[in-house]
C-alpha cells in the first residue's frame, strides 16, 4: 500500500467532505469531552473515597474515668492480638485536647473558657483494613469501663456504595457514547465511499487490493478521531483548570479535598482521547466499506 497516495486521498476526501467531515468532528468531540468530565469526575471521586478510608481507617474508644489501668492494658492487648488490628496506641486526655485545638485552628481560643478537660482518656486502635471495622468493634464493645465506641464503617460503606454506583453508571454512558461516535462516522465515511464507488469498482476490476482501496478511508477516519482527540483535550484541561482555581481553594479546603491536577488529568486524557479517537475513526471507516470490500 502507498504511504503517500494513502495520506493524499484521505485529506482530500476529508476536504471534499467538509461539510459532514466537521459535522463528524464535532459529534466526536461533544462524546469526548462529555467522557472527558466524567473521566475527572470519576477520578475526583475515586482520590476522594481513598481520602476518607485513610481518614477513617481507625476506631476510637472512649474511656470511662474510674477505668482502672490494668483494665486499660487489657483492653489494648487484646485488640491489638486481633488480624484485623495494625496497631493501638493510648490517648491522655491532654493530648485530645490539644489535638482538638488544633483542629479549630483559629477559633482554638474558644476552648479557654473550659474549666476542666471535657475529654475523656482514649484507646486509638488502628485498623488493618476497614472491612474488620465491625469485628473490632463488637470486641470493644464487650470491655468493661468503655464509654463509647465510634468508627465510621457505616459511612463508609455508603459512600463505597455510592461510588460503585456512579462508576457503573459513568462506564455505561462511556459505551453509549462510544457506539454513537463509532456509527456517526461511519456514516461520514459511507458518504464518501458512495461518492467513489464506481472508483472503487473499477480499482478492484484491475486488481487494487482491498487494503488498497480500504486504506485512504480507515486512515480519513483516524484523522477525523485525532483531530477531535486533540480539541477535546484543549477544551476539557481550559475548562478543569479553571473550575479548579475556583473551588481548590477555601471551599475545598473545608472538607480537606484537593482536586487532582490538572497536568495528570490532562496527560491522561490525551492519550486516552487519542487512543478512542483512532480506534473510533478505524472502527467507523472499517464499518462503512464492509459491503463494498470483502472483509
Amino acid at each position: 500500500m502507498n504511504i503517500r497516495y494513502t495520506i493524499k486521498q484521505a485529506v482530500l476526501q476529508i476536504i471534499r467532505n467538509k461539510a459532514m467531515s466537521f459535522a463528524s468532528v464535532f459529534s466526536i468531540m461533544a462524546m469526548l469531552i462529555i467522557l472527558g468530565m466524567t473521566f475527572i469526575v470519576v477520578v475526583n471521586l475515586n482520590t476522594a473515597m481513598d481520602r476518607v478510608r485513610d481518614s477513617y481507617d481507625t476506631i476510637i474508644i472512649h474511656l470511662q474515668d474510674e477505668i482502672p489501668q490494668w483494665q486499660v492494658e487489657n483492653i489494648m492487648s487484646t485488640l491489638d492480638g486481633m488480624d484485623e488490628v495494625d496497631g493501638v496506641t493510648f490517648l491522655h486526655r491532654d493530648e485530645a485536647l490539644r489535638q482538638w485545638r488544633e483542629e479549630w485552628g483559629d477559633n482554638a481560643h474558644l476552648l479557654d473558657t473550659l474549666q476542666e478537660n471535657p475529654l475523656p482518656d482514649g484507646v486509638i486502635v488502628q485498623l488493618a483494613s476497614l472491612e474488620g471495622a465491625y469485628a473490632v468493634a463488637t470486641r470493644a464493645n464487650n470491655f468493661d469501663y468503655i464509654l463509647e465506641v465510634r468508627y465510621y464503617g457505616d459511612v463508609v460503606e455508603t459512600l463505597m456504595r455510592v461510588t460503585n454506583f456512579i462508576q457503573m453508571a459513568a462506564f455505561a454512558i462511556m459505551i453509549v457514547l462510544i457506539v454513537i461516535s463509532v456509527v456517526v462516522v461511519s456514516n461520514t465515511i459511507k458518504l464518501t465511499v458512495f461518492a467513489r464507488v464506481e472508483e472503487i469498482n473499477i480499482m478492484k476490476y484491475i486488481g487494487a487490493t482491498n487494503w488498497f482501496i480500504r486504506g485512504p478511508f480507515l486512515l480519513e477516519g483516524m484523522l477525523i478521531g485525532i483531530i477531535s482527540a486533540a480539541a477535546s483535550v484543549g477544551i476539557i484541561s481550559f475548562v478543569y483548570d479553571r473550575i479548579t482555581e475556583l473551588i481548590q481553594g477555601d471551599i475545598m479546603g473545608m472538607f480537606s479535598i484537593r482536586l487532582v491536577s490538572v497536568s495528570f488529568m490532562t496527560y491522561n486524557l490525551f492519550w486516552i482521547f487519542l487512543a478512542l479517537g483512532i480506534g473510533i475513526g478505524a472502527c467507523g471507516s472499517i464499518i462503512s466499506m464492509r459491503r463494498f470490500l470483502d472483509t
